[in-house]
């Protein structure tokens, strides 16, 4: 069994980048715009987005192989890379 130290929190490295730099602190770590108000999330309630236009919902695809005997889920509508 492996034995676990708690050390200080002055024994361990400071938050650094990859490169070594020390990690700075800001107020909106995020890119703005600043998604912590409710007037700009982007809410969604079941099929119901805020964000959402009229875009239709996407039928068109490639039938997929090797579904036995499945009648539904058939289409691939992703990126097939």
């Amino acid at each position: 069994m492996a034995k676990i130290n708690n050390l200080s929190a002055s024994a361990y490295a400071k938050p650094h980048t990859m490169s070594g730099k020390p990690v700075g602190i800001s107020g909106n770590p995020g890119i703005p715009p600043n998604r912590s108000k409710a007037d700009t999330v982007n809410m969604s309630i079941g099929n119901i987005s805020k964000a959402a236009g009229n875009e239709t919902t996407k039928t068109s695809g490639i039938v997929t192989r090797g579904n036995g005997a499945a009648t539904k889920g058939t289409m691939a509508r992703g990126p097939m890379a």
